[in-house]
């Protein structure tokens, strides 16, 4: 009964924190929105160092599991998280063209921060499940509460943005970054107060024969999520800046009024299908394969960006949005933004399936891993990096053919390269 009670305490956490890298990661884009007014190739700069970061910290984050545990690595990433956060709100405060360059150390400190946590929680979930269907189940069920804060973040930064101009700057998003720093206060907190399971801890050999390198499902799953999370971030990325772009080259005609809170509002629905995903996928992870999830939903998405290409921008459809002068209204944009942001029931079910098939049967190489893994999630500063500059020489809706290449990589991977070929390395 205590280890289910304490099972259950370690579950809701994890969650938590699944929540909180949703909330920090995905303040980048929009905050690239004020920026990239001001200095044109920095849009997509702050994602990039936000991911960039994964690159320097995934495999010390992985040792860390080992060296300290899991609770006190939470720990060290929430005060990095605050310490981020707090230079992103000084970049306000600073005058001339050096405030860009501290907007972007914020960023990259705060990558550090969700590169820690994103170790912590997905190899944690993942055992609590005790592998399997129910690991993924356990990591879906995170992944909601992720897709919740994914959802609401880009929505709030529109809201305080409104329409981007000359004058907007990070002072305009303060709010919310108070709001984050709060949170992360409070996490710090309530987790140093927590006990936390530390499998790691309970295993005396710390130098082992192998590594996670030598298992071939385990290196193409670390491939995988490298263009996994560049398709995650760049469908919506790419969709806001479309609507939110005022010099008419984008959805709407030059110097639409609250263009950008309407590409925030829209982009988010991204997100909201992405939580609707993951918890329809919490229900039947139990007993439809991981593999099968993933091989359906990677179809699904090339299908949907597919038709999004094709679709000229004149066809048009009414979609929820939010304006300074209208409030939260219906939006008159091109029907291919529906298709993209559709593509949220997709990728939710992606990062966790790609996990949880890239580490099945690693034991106790699952820490190792997952500092590895998270080592490639610096994919999500590259990929959408290299889509916003296709976007740019070649249009919007152009760039999604990198997407349509990611995703055939994601479908191979789902159809072959997911299986354990390396059963013979002792594991135990």
């Amino acid at each position: 009964m205590e280890k289910k009670k304490t099972n259950m305490v370690a579950i809701v956490t994890m969650c938590f924190i699944f929540a909180m890298i949703s909330f920090v990661t995905n303040m980048a884009a929009p905050f690239g929105n004020i920026w990239g007014n001001q200095y044109p190739w920095s849009k997509m700069a702050g994602n990039l160092m936000n991911f960039v970061a994964y690159l320097f910290m995934g495999i010390p984050a992985g040792k860390m599991l080992l060296k300290i545990g899991y609770k006190n690595t939470t720990l060290v990433a929430l005060a990095t998280g605050f310490i981020g956060v707090v230079i992103q709100w000084l970049s306000s405060k600073v005058g001339g063209g050096s405030a860009i360059y501290v907007y972007l150390l914020g960023a990259f400190v705060c990558g550090f921060c969700v590169c820690m946590l994103n170790t912590v929680v997905n190899p944690m979930l993942n055992i609590l499940g005790g592998g399997g269907n129910k690991g993924n189940q356990y990591i879906q069920i995170g992944g909601t509460l992720n897709s919740l804060t994914g959802t609401l973040t880009p929505l709030l930064v529109g809201a305080l943005i409104g329409t981007v101009t000359a004058s907007t700057s990070m002072s305009d998003v303060a709010p919310l970054l108070f709001i984050a720093m709060g949170v992360f206060a409070l996490a710090f907190i309530i987790i140093s107060l927590l006990k936390i399971p530390e499998p790691a801890k309970e295993r005396n050999a710390t130098v082992y024969e192998h590594s996670a390198w030598n298992f071939r499902h385990f290196v193409l799953g670390a491939i995988a999520i490298f263009f996994y999370v560049g398709i995650e971030i760049g469908i919506p990325s790419q969709v806001n800046f479309y609507l939110a772009d005022a010099t008419g080259k984008g959805a709407f005609p030059a110097g639409f009024a609250g263009a950008a809170a309407i590409g925030g509002a829209i982009a988010a629905i991204y997100w909201l299908l992405m939580m609707v995903g993951r918890l329809c996928s919490t229900f039947i992870s139990g007993k439809v394969s991981t593999r099968t999830q993933m091989i359906s939903v990677t179809s699904l998405a090339i299908l949907l960006v597919l038709i999004a290409i094709f679709i000229p921008k004149s066809v048009t459809i009414n979609m929820p949005g939010y304006s300074a002068a209208e409030g939260f209204s219906m939006f008159q944009v091109p029907l291919s933004c529906l298709f993209l942001v559709l593509c949220g029931l997709c990728t939710s079910l992606m990062w966790g399936a790609i996990f949880n098939l890239a580490v099945e049967g690693l034991g106790k190489y699952t820490e190792a891993a997952s500092g590895i893994f998270m080592m490639l999630v610096v994919g999500g500063g590259i990929m959408p990096f290299i889509q916003d500059f296709i976007a740019k020489g070649a249009g919007y809706m152009n760039s999604y053919w990198l997407v349509i290449a990611m995703l055939c990589y994601l479908l191979y991977y789902a159809l072959v390269g997911c299986k354990n070929v390396n059963k013979d390395i002792p594991v135990d």
